[in-house]
């Protein structure tokens, strides 16, 4: 099949034209700086008090500078503009210097762990510790045939020594690439029908009930956190050993379940702690303005980050590129993120600004081409392989390629400003292979239904000359 180039002009100028929407968007945005009451430090200190998965929320940081391309370096979606990555940057006080001309900055999640996205690896930062301290045996969740949740809880809990149990929306593909082979090779895979899988609570429970089974207990994620704070609350003595006393005696397996996406408000906590990380004097600080970039899926994520920043009174501006829902959905996401966390951490949030807090940590905005979750348009696959070349970034067409793109819009002087643009690269990267199932499928149901046998294929993307042969028995 051959992919065809969309044309370097029209690409970059599409890009510009809807660019230039979401721009003023962000020009004329009501929220700005947020100042938190004295104290901010202490209560996310409180807050963070507790075990973690990662030993350190240490990340790495790189420094994009762009520049006119010249010759063979030009072209493709990003027209003139070609990119150098800086892999030591003046970072701190130093950021200031040498920041005259364009540039953005990347914080490298993508680079925590191969096959853990960066994102999906702080969501999980509070809540694994809990279920071993709960005693928890075996982990039940849900997502997309290439879900990178799934993939995550999967590694996660194989390397702690539970089970998990993942439920993946469709049939099982011919070919399993990406996050799907991850998942079928460190978790326990049953994929459900479609129309099953609409009504997730449901098919969560009843998963759930049958690993469990007759002597089992099943709990759900959020019932073990809201147990922890009791404690904490109350003082009361360790649960885990209140657990073990109680599993002893009365279960065989006792079964967590995880919300798809882990779009739960412990999953802010790992955030917070980013957060709390990046605001060192040594790396962003806590005076100098940012706007932060990153793509959304759940948008817990980009919650997290806005909530972290309110909590710290840090002038950073986050800006969440939305790829599957409508703004007044992820809006709505992001209430009840919030609702749900005030709910849990009431007691600790006294008389600070957080209380004060509903919603508008975030700003929306649509990605440059808006289209289905999951589509790749022409031209995003040379894309990325540009970004690849020359800096030895990989993004995704899907997830983060979209932040690099809005990144690269805000390192505009008229756009950013004062400020430092920040992009969080959030991984994605075994997505990429995902592709290429996606692709065959494709090309098999064409040649099915056209009546043809089909034994192998060779399948010639134009976009970057590569040359894959697949085969079916």
């Amino acid at each position: 099949m051959q992919l065809q180039r969309l044309p370097s002009k029209t690409a970059f100028i599409v890009m510009n034209k809807v660019f230039h929407s979401a721009s003023s968007q962000i020009l004329n945005s009501p929220r700005g700086v947020c100042y938190a009451r004295p104290g901010g430090e202490e209560l996310l200190s409180k807050l963070l008090d507790r075990k973690w998965t990662m030993k350190s929320p240490d990340t790495i940081i790189h420094q994009i500078k762009l520049s006119a391309a010249h010759g063979k370096h030009g072209g493709g979606q990003w027209g003139d503009i070609s990119f150098l990555n800086n892999t030591c940057p003046f970072l701190g006080d130093d950021m200031i210097m040498g920041d005259e001309d364009r540039s953005f900055y990347v914080v490298r999640d993508d680079l925590l762990h191969p096959l853990v996205n960066g994102n999906k690896a702080r969501k999980l930062d509070g809540l694994l510790p809990l279920l071993k301290d709960h005693l928890v045996t075996d982990v039940v969740t849900c997502g997309g045939c290439q879900s990178a949740h799934a993939t995550a809880v999967a590694v996660s809990c194989a390397d702690r020594g539970l089970k998990s149990h993942l439920l993946l929306r469709g049939e099982q593909p011919q070919i399993l690439t990406g996050y799907n082979l991850i998942s079928t090779i460190y978790g326990n895979v049953t994929y459900v029908p479609r129309s099953l899988y609409v009504h997730r609570i449901e098919m969560l429970k009843s998963h759930a009930n049958l690993v469990a089974g007759n002597k089992g207990d099943v709990v759900w994620c959020n019932e073990i956190f809201e147990e922890s704070l009791t404690a904490q609350r109350s003082r009361a003595p360790d649960l885990g050993q209140m657990d073990a006393d109680r599993g002893a005696n009365n279960c065989t397996r006792k079964v967590a379940i995880i919300n798809e996406g882990a779009a739960d408000a412990v999953a802010l906590l790992g955030v917070f702690r980013l957060v709390q990380y990046l605001s060192q004097d040594h790396l962003l600080g806590r005076k100098r303005a940012v706007k932060f970039v990153v793509d959304a899926g759940t948008g817990t994520t980009a919650v997290g980050l806005g909530l972290g920043a309110v909590y710290l009174g840090l002038p950073w501006e986050v800006t969440a590129v939305m790829l599957a829902g409508t703004i007044d959905g992820y809006k709505q996401q992001e209430r009840d993120l919030i609702c749900e966390f005030k709910r849990l951490f009431g007691f600790l949030l006294n008389n600070s600004r957080l209380t004060e807090v509903d919603g508008e940590t975030v700003h929306w905005v649509e990605r440059c081409r808006p289209r289905k979750f999951g589509n790749v348009l022409e031209g995003e696959i040379e894309a990325c392989q540009q970004i690849a070349q020359r800096t030895g970034i990989l993004v995704d067409p899907v997830y983060t390629l979209a932040a690099w793109e809005m990144a690269t819009l805000l390192s505009d002087k008229e756009l950013k400003g004062d400020a430092n643009v920040v992009m969080l690269h959030t991984g994605g990267t075994l997505g990429m292979f995902g592709l290429a199932q996606s692709l065959w499928t494709r090309i098999v149901a064409s040649h099915s239904a056209r009546g043809y046998g089909v034994v192998g294929y060779v399948l010639h993307c134009g976009h970057c000359d590569s040359v894959i042969f697949l085969s079916v028995s």
